[in-house]
């Protein structure tokens, strides 16, 4: 029900905003832009669901070779005593483990187009134990809110952009934006794990948190001690290396089970193609929303309401400039990553500004997004709380980030 208020939030907004627009200030252009902007939203949609489905089609098919091989079930034996306490409704051996572990792991390496599918697969099969088939389960929930706190070991996109526009050290948001993506993880898995009622507490849960918070002060000791070329050296060779180790060894496994590892994937990729087909309603819907809110100039009016609230409280609001980055990315992924990039134009990949829009690019991901794709996916209709839980890591993340921006570059 969440996604659906503010979807209605969403296009009155839009059209409030213009008809004070068109009174007060003669701006009668501006329900053509946000017409134009309803149409070119729709089309966005279609092209992004479009452009997923060449990759959802290999996924699904690699997936699907991987189930009848028997590696999902290895791999749910592998994350059993972790997954199954903070997805305690889930059944040990179910292949829903594995589906969200990688996930997790395509996510952590920046590997966008591997994770979705992934992601994909893990909702389609926590919906086969889902009683209520228009409502989100506990374990969905808990899945896409972590989803949404876009937990990333490699921010390679952000580092890449930074380089195109003439950073001296592109990789200097690095240790920033994994300490930011971590808070917001946590975050998220503290606040569901409350509301489901899960012991955090547990011997297994904690020793699992402390390692991965390790890892990630061992990673991050490990890449500020290289430069920029080594960083994207190391971390490209990583991402591949393991991608392609994973989908080597599913086929290895059905081989030797004697499956027709053909035929299993083109069965999977048929269901990868009818996914595909299945989100466009879903993107387009939430996609056409956040159009109109952005075209109508409500962006605009509430980040210039945000400054002058910052700057009566005598606040330092250098970070206020950042902020259209910090709005859009709960939104919109390319809209986030075309206000970062404005960012940078006007003040310089360096300026301080230009690294805090950075390091907010980099310490979330698109909350919208991913549970318009992802619920649509199954046709979750009742969000529950999904949407107030993912909003929630999000800010937390923003906020790391913009306290983080101001520890190391102001």
């Amino acid at each position: 029900m969440a996604l659906n208020y503010i979807w209605i939030a969403f296009v009155l907004i839009a059209f409030v905003v213009a008809l004070v627009q068109m009174i007060f200030f003669g701006n009668s252009a501006i329900f053509n832009e946000i017409l134009q902007s309803i149409f070119g939203s729709a089309k966005s949609g279609f092209e992004i669901s479009l452009g997923l489905t060449g990759i959802l089609t290999f996924w699904m098919g690699i997936l699907k070779i991987a189930e009848s091989g028997g590696a999902m079930t290895v791999l749910s034996r592998i994350v059993a005593p972790f997954f199954t306490r903070i997805y305690p409704e889930i059944p040990k051996d179910h292949p829903a483990l594995s589906s969200i572990f990688l996930n997790m792991s395509a996510n952590m390496l920046g590997l966008d187009n591997a994770a979705t599918p992934m992601g994909l697969q893990a909702m389609k099969q926590m919906q086969e134990l889902n009683p209520k088939k228009d409502t989100a389960s506990n374990p969905m929930i808990m899945f896409l809110v972590l989803n949404t706190a876009g937990l990333v070991l490699v921010p390679m996109t952000v580092m890449m952009y930074r380089a195109q526009f003439g950073a001296e050290n592109p990789a200097d948001v690095f240790l920033p934006i994994v300490v930011a993506t971590l808070c917001a993880w946590l975050s998220g898995l503290i606040l569901v794990s409350v509301i489901q009622k899960i012991n955090l507490f547990n011997r297994v849960v904690m020793g699992v948190l402390i390692s991965l918070v390790g890892l990630i002060v061992g990673l991050v000791y490990f890449f500020s001690r290289l430069s920029q070329e080594q960083i994207t050296a190391y971390s490209s060779f990583a991402a591949a290396f393991i991608i392609l180790s994973i989908i080597v060894a599913f086929v290895i496994m059905a081989a030797r089970k004697k499956i027709n590892v053909y035929s299993t994937f083109i069965e999977g990729a048929k269901d990868g193609f009818q996914v595909a087909v299945g989100i466009i309603p879903y993107l387009v819907s939430i996609l056409v929303a956040i159009g109109m809110f952005r075209a109508s100039g409500a962006m605009d009016l509430l980040v210039d309401g945000i400054r002058y609230l910052v700057a009566a409280t005598g606040v330092n609001t250098d970070f206020v400039e950042a902020l259209p980055t910090a709005f859009m990315k709960p939104l919109s992924g390319s809209g986030a990553r075309g206000m970062m990039v404005e960012t940078m134009k006007e003040f310089g990949a360096d300026s301080f500004v230009g690294r805090l829009s950075s390091i907010i690019q980099g310490s979330t991901d698109t909350t919208f997004y991913i549970l318009a794709v992802y619920f649509g996916s199954v046709k979750i209709t009742n969000t529950r709380y999904a949407v107030i839980a993912g909003l929630a890591a999000d800010l937390v993340g923003i906020t790391a980030a913009i306290l983080l921006g101001y520890l190391f570059f102001h």
